[in-house]
């Protein structure tokens, strides 16, 4: 069972009302109900990647042939708060632009990050979560 467009999908995203939500890759193609009910439930307008100030969390929209994933992987951690949200949202199998999570995955663990888990979010898109790797002590 997976749950697609809505407020179900969103609240499964860890966001909190008050939270800076910063959005990476945004192009015509993103899903606006999807982006308007983010915006509704952190009662403010998504940053944009000019942003340069301590974000909680990150959304990239990201499509086969935008460049280097584990680039911009990399740059949404420097003004992520320790504990800050990543998301990758990605085109579903089948549609332009798929990014299979085997790509989703070598990038993430390249940023030292780690995918943890992927569902629908929108008709066209999935979401997939990116954690910080454990240190070992």
């Amino acid at each position: 069972m997976t749950d697609t467009a809505g407020s179900r999908g969103v609240d499964r995203l860890g966001f909190a009302p008050g939270n800076v939500v910063q959005e990476f890759g945004w192009s015509e193609d993103v899903d606006d109900d999807l982006r308007a009910d983010l915006e509704e439930l952190v009662g403010g307008e998504l940053v944009d990647e000019d942003y340069d100030d301590v974000t909680d969390g990150v959304i990239v929209w990201w499509r086969e042939g935008d460049g280097d994933l584990t680039d911009t992987l990399v740059d949404v951690q420097t003004v992520l708060d320790d504990g800050g949200l990543i998301w990758v949202l990605t085109q579903k199998p089948g549609r332009p632009g798929h990014v299979g999570h085997n790509e989703i995955q070598e990038a993430a663990t390249t940023a030292g990050l780690h995918a943890t888990s992927t569902f629908a979010i929108a008709p066209d898109w999935s979401a997939t979560r990116l954690g910080t790797r454990g240190r070992g002590r």
